[in-house]
């Protein structure tokens, strides 16, 4: 019976200390959001943050980038409703699958690329893989 209570009470500290450990899918999404988020607040340097030394090698400055997604991606920069769909790996990269409905009302699945960094995760690009004919 000892056994058992120990084993359990160990189990208890286990499962404690991994829900409070962030996982690669929760700090991935967590970095978009908080790109998306900047963008909703027009702010342009903390979205470019986000973004990978590459991506900030094309663009040079905040606001060329910030630039780019408002023409570019509409849905990204306006988005008003955002859901994860799947994540893969590939690469050392991981390809996150968001769908977004854009200022317009249509919803579109973009691919996030995520690399990891000294920094921590961050977007390496984003493609646009289908507009999805969903409900209005």
């Amino acid at each position: 019976m000892r056994r058992w209570i120990a084993a359990a009470a160990v189990a208890a500290v286990l499962a404690g200390g991994a829900a409070a450990e962030e996982t690669p899918d929760a700090a991935i999404r967590g970095v978009i959001q908080s790109q998306i988020d900047a963008f909703l607040a027009d702010d342009f340097a903390t979205a470019f943050t986000y973004a990978s030394p590459m991506i900030k090698r094309i663009f040079g400055t905040a606001d060329r980038f910030g630039g780019m997604v408002r023409q570019g991606y509409p849905m990204v920069y306006r988005p008003s409703d955002v859901r994860f769909v799947e994540a893969r790996e590939a690469g050392g990269a991981v390809f996150q699958k968001v769908l977004m409905r854009g200022p317009a009302g249509a919803y579109h699945l973009l691919e996030y690329e995520m690399i990891p960094t000294p920094d921590g995760w961050q977007i390496n690009g984003v493609r646009l893989l289908e507009a999805a004919q969903l409900g209005a």
